[in-house]
């Protein structure tokens, strides 16, 4: 059987869709949170392929957006993503330009 392709609407109309993917064979749940799920509030939770690769499908308006993921309660960079911004923790937030 199939598992439902996990999708969220974030913008007003206007947004385009964007995958965010993270591997890890070992996880238990992936979450994707950031600006655009008012971080931890609304957490969006990736779906576990075959192949160990965790993803979600996302509508975003137009602009940068800044992101992480939450593997197993612990906060992740996305190894994928060279555009980063450093956080007031310490860390790094994921960005990513939506056109």
């Amino acid at each position: 059987m199939a598992k439902k392709q996990t999708q969220r609407n974030t913008s007003n109309g206007n947004g385009r869709t964007e995958v965010f993917s993270f591997r890890s064979a070992g996880a238990s749940n992936v979450q994707l949170v950031g600006d655009f799920t008012q971080w931890e509030q609304r957490p969006i939770n990736l779906q576990k392929a075959a192949d160990g690769t965790w993803k979600a499908t996302v509508i975003l308006p137009p602009g940068i957006h800044q992101y992480r993921f939450v593997v197993d309660g612990q906060w992740c960079d996305d190894p994928a993503c060279a555009h980063r911004a450093p956080n007031p923790f310490g860390s790094e937030n994921m960005m990513r330009q939506v056109a």
